[in-house]
């Protein structure tokens, strides 16, 4: 039961008790798996072009681009704690004591620390780190040397030195180059330069962060925004936010009753990325191009990144070209029977749009309607890469409860594995979705989109969690590129691996790719 307290505290957050009610209900009742039908394949939901087309579409893009107020959206508000998850479990043992020496050396679980001492002078953080272990009058080599590998991963990890498991992955030095390295967000704001400029050279990018990081981001912008701006001869407008209280989810206990802390107020939990299509939504931009903050490469490989994006964003303005097009013939309502089968072929062939076996008996006045609502939607453009075993959602044709199928990126949670057909369409996936959208979020007649009414509410995940060793569940939102863009116009083009570099642990940042020579 909810008390006067908690109907206070629940106001307080911005949440209504409707909400609420709901959230737990959900707890309760779980959310449904998805249907799946098909994974979405190189022309089964999927363009592959050549050469030729690549090269059209590009020059559409750079063409075309500056007509639009286009934005950069990068996710970059967890802290960066996980990529160092090897390291902790290290710290957690290892005293320097010869029994410990022994264990690291014998026991292959701890390879990847190894790994990550034998080849620490290649991180693009190393200046930083040795120059705080200077203060201390401490010496890196002397410290491998003497096999106290604890006290560099320490100066770190800890804000006795560099601080990063606090840090978000922004501001972690990513890449070093000749007498500079440089932090991802740097790197952003640098491929913002080759293909997010707008009228008059400039730029914009808006990071998602949290408020324990602002005064940081802040000053990065304040030291290092002019140097930027001179090396690429744009002007930025950078813009932040914070994930919204109203978007938190309440936390129950194994029971599906409201969880409570100590004092016996309730425990809300941040309602996961899928909040951030408020974020998102808040944004006053024609063309928003959304990628995560770790997916960045040195300069040397972001010639395919930038064909790429403009590739994928020529594309959108293509079709939202002839969208609009027919969406004011649609609206006039003078369109005779030949006009709406050139529309729905349009809608099918190019906007990948499956269309009930009802449309075929509609009258004319009916399909005017229907193509209509189909076509005025917010509309996103998804690279997908060849699946080569990195994690992220496959793309996927799938049945709603309406029995609707559309195209809809999907991750394996949101799949009954359970079910032998369902398990073997999964494992059919040739693509996944590395976070590489463009998103055209206004209308034909230039009003923008209110976002949140193209969510898949039947959509989240639960997981366990634990507070105060005690377990709670814990409830996220639609995926934002899942369930939150679910009934949003989704076409998906084939982009090459080259494209997708993601740093989940610092010992990526040690592959090829993450590497200046």
């Amino acid at each position: 039961m909810l008390t006067e307290k908690d109907h206070q505290q629940i106001k307080e957050h911005g949440i209504s008790i409707e909400q609420v009610e709901q959230q737990i209900a959900a707890f309760k009742a779980g959310f449904p798996f998805v249907n799946l039908i098909s994974p979405a394949k190189r022309g089964d939901g999927i363009h592959a072009f050549d050469e030729k087309r690549l090269a059209e579409l590009r020059e559409l893009y750079k063409d075309n681009s500056e007509q639009f107020e286009i934005i950069k959206f990068v996710p970059a508000s967890g802290a960066a704690s996980r990529m160092f998850k090897h390291l902790f479990e290290f710290l957690d043992w290892y005293d320097g004591s010869n029994e410990a020496i022994e264990r690291l050396e014998k026991d292959k679980s701890f390879n990847s620390v190894f790994y990550f001492l034998k080849n620490i002078n290649r991180f693009a953080f190393i200046k930083d780190l040795k120059d705080a272990l200077s203060k201390d009058g401490l010496d890196l080599s002397t410290l491998l040397e003497e096999k106290r590998y604890d006290v560099p991963i320490r100066y770190l990890l800890f804000d006795k030195g560099l601080g990063y498991a606090e840090l978000p992955k922004a501001l972690l030095m990513f890449h070093q180059y000749d007498g500079f390295s440089r932090m991802a967000i740097g790197e952003h704001l640098v491929e913002g330069a080759h293909y997010a400029r707008c009228r008059d050279g400039v730029v914009n990018i808006h990071f998602t962060i949290s408020p324990e990081h602002k005064t940081k981001f802040d000053q990065f912008i304040e030291c290092r925004k002019k140097e930027y701006e001179s090396s690429y001869g744009v002007k930025y407008n950078i813009g932040f936010s914070e994930q919204k209280p109203s978007t938190d989810i309440i936390a129950v206990d194994m029971n599906n009753e409201p969880f409570r802390e100590d004092d016996g107020k309730l425990h809300f939990r941040p309602g996961g990325h899928g909040a951030l299509i408020e974020n998102l939504n808040d944004l006053k931009g024609d063309i928003i191009f959304i990628k995560n903050i770790d997916n960045i490469v040195p300069d040397r490989l972001k010639e395919p990144t930038t064909l790429y994006k403009q590739v994928i964003g020529g594309l959108l303005i293509e079709l939202q070209e002839k969208t609009f097009e027919y969406l004011r013939l649609l609206e006039d309502g003078k369109v005779d029977a030949d006009k709406l089968n050139e529309i729905a072929t349009f809608a099918e062939r190019d906007l990948m749009i499956q269309f009930p076996d009802r449309f075929n008996r509609m009258s004319l006045s009916q399909k005017t309607y229907y193509l209509f609502e189909r076509l005025n939607r917010p509309m996103r453009v998804c690279g997908m890469v060849k699946n080569e075993g990195e994690p992220g959602g496959g793309l996927f044709w799938v049945k709603n409860s309406k029995d609707e199928v559309s195209l809809q990126i999907v991750e394996f949670s949101q799949i009954n594995l359970q079910d032998a057909q369902q398990k073997q369409l999964a494992m059919e996936a040739t693509h996944f979705n590395p976070v590489d959208l463009v998103c055209a979020v206004r209308d034909f007649k230039g009003n923008q989109f209110e976002l949140t009414n193209y969510i898949d509410h039947t959509t989240g995940f639960i997981s366990v969690k634990s507070k105060d060793g005690r377990d709670l569940k814990a409830q996220e939102l639609p995926g934002l590129w899942n369930g939150a863009m679910a009934d949003w116009i989704t076409v998906a083009v084939d982009v090459p691996i080259i494209t997708f570099n993601p740093v989940k642990t610092i010992n990526d940042l040690l592959r090829e790719q993450h590497q200046y020579n």
